[in-house]
């Protein structure tokens, strides 16, 4: 019997690091795990030299998605939760000009990028496209070498190892599609967050279930605020001006708020009409992907490439509809984050290896699901909403303008967002029992359309916007 994957709501909601779940904060856990490997078989102190080696995907669009960045800060031992983001650059500038790597935080190698950190553009492992092997020469003249893949939303699967990231537990509704959790509903006659709360109990305490989401919600509103209240470029050439902040001061008038509490009653005091409503979510989801784009501190949702949606639907709910209260900030997490974990074992979360509609279509069945929960929908109408949501987002490609995730990326997930909300109404005011196509249907839809899309519009920047806008920026 095939064993089932168990996913949790903090695979899910993971706090990390911009720009990218899949090519940043899946290849520095995997440059930490190599660390801690070498460290396990006693060879850590016996490393004379370290080279990388990158291919398929993240060899093409590394660079602009700072995967050979968030490599040497894995290496160095840091963080990606705790590292302080304004560290980034001026860590990664001593390390280039002093060819010197600190690895693991302890053992002091000679490192030159040029020569230790190899893009190969052409190669790829047939596994998953996002393919990285660490390699390292130890004192004695032997060598480890391991091989990891980052299957998207920070995930991370070592060669020749289980793809399950933690013990197996005994989950009350143990779920795989859909139908299974649509049974659980009905058998309990819980909702969809009641049913994730029972089995995060098999993980850990009630309390600290709690305590994690909450801290998750802190570091999402954190993102907004601050995204909402920066103004200047994004980095990697592109020269794209932030707009969030632009926005902000025009809908609230130019008033200075001290924090996130004070900002969010004078959002609701702009008014809660169509337009006003529609230009806060796109300033919402436009400040988080702007911080993204940034290095900035986010949270994946379920990846990073499509991190504003999520966050967007939520401040809509938290500002417009009544969502203020923890228990409903929670309960909405919840719910977003088994419709999530649906799709990644259904389908996958990867623009690698599914286009965008792995990520934004994801993120915005996720949110939509959230909402129809939270505005009391019943289990029915929630499933509905999230396949309403995803399918108008199947066959959503993936082409990063230089492979920054920047353009299309950036507005896409207000796109998202916004096709959330939409879901979420059409599903509230609709009879589910009348749906054409079930939420599982859709998960198998967007699967085999992955597997039919051409390479070039995965996350290659080999097709589309990417070959069509003129840039002047370095091969990445």
């Amino acid at each position: 019997m095939q064993q089932r994957e168990q996913i949790s709501v903090f695979d899910m909601f993971k706090i990390g690091i911009g720009p990218s779940s899949s090519h940043t904060l899946g290849p520095w856990r995997a440059a930490q795990q190599f660390v801690q490997s070498l460290d396990e078989q006693g060879a850590l102190p016996l490393v004379q030299q370290v080279k990388i080696l990158l291919y398929g995907s993240l060899a093409k669009t590394g660079v602009g998605h700072g995967t050979d960045i968030a490599i040497l800060l894995g290496l160095s031992g840091d963080d990606p939760v705790t590292f302080e983001v304004d560290q980034v650059t001026p860590k990664i500038a001593h390390i280039k000009t002093s060819h010197q790597l600190i690895l693991g935080g302890m053992l002091p190698v000679s490192f030159y990028a040029d020569d230790d950190l190899l893009f190969l553009f052409n190669e790829s492992l047939p596994y998953h496209p996002n393919a990285v092997t660490f390699q390292a020469f130890l004192n004695n003249g032997r060598a480890v070498s391991e091989t990891y893949y980052s299957i998207g939303g920070g995930f991370v699967v070592k060669e020749g190892a289980s793809g399950q990231t933690k013990a197996e537990v005994d989950l009350p509704f143990p779920i795989d599609t859909a139908s299974e959790l649509l049974h659980w509903c009905i058998k309990t006659g819980l909702r969809i967050s009641e049913v994730v709360a029972e089995n995060e109990l098999a993980w850990r305490s009630e309390q600290e279930t709690r305590t994690g989401i909450l801290n998750i919600f802190k570091v999402l509103k954190e993102c907004i605020y601050r995204g909402c209240h920066t103004t200047g470029q994004l980095p990697g050439g592109l020269n794209v001006a932030r707009r969030a902040a632009k926005l902000n001061a025009r809908l609230i008038g130019n008033h200075q708020y001290s924090n996130y509490d004070e900002w969010v009653v004078a959002i609701r005091a702009t008014g809660d009409s169509f337009k006003n409503t529609l230009d806060w979510v796109s300033c919402f989801a436009l400040a988080v992907n702007e911080e993204n784009a940034s290095f900035g501190r986010v949270v994946t949702a379920p990846t990073n490439g499509a991190a504003g949606v999520i966050p967007a639907v939520l401040q809509y709910y938290i500002a417009f509809c009544g969502g203020d209260t923890e228990q409903k900030i929670i309960n909405f997490l919840f719910t977003a984050s088994e419709i999530g974990s649906i799709f990644k074992k259904g389908a996958t979360i990867s623009a690698a290896m599914g286009g965008c509609q792995a990520e934004i279509g994801v993120s915005s069945a996720m949110a939509a699901a959230a909402l129809t929960e939270c505005m009391g929908g019943t289990q029915r109408q929630v499933l509905m909403a999230a396949e309403i949501a995803m399918e108008h987002h199947l066959g959503l490609t993936c082409d990063p303008i230089g492979g920054l995730v920047q353009v299309p990326c950036i507005e896409r997930n207000t796109m998202g967002a916004i096709k959330a909300i939409t879901a979420s109404q059409l599903a509230l005011q609709s009879n589910p029992e009348k749906a054409k196509v079930s939420l599982d249907a859709v998960v198998k839809t967007m699967w085999h359309t992955a597997l039919d899309m051409n390479s070039k519009y995965k996350e290659t920047s080999d097709g589309g916007l990417a070959i069509n806008i003129p840039i002047s920026l370095p091969e990445c």
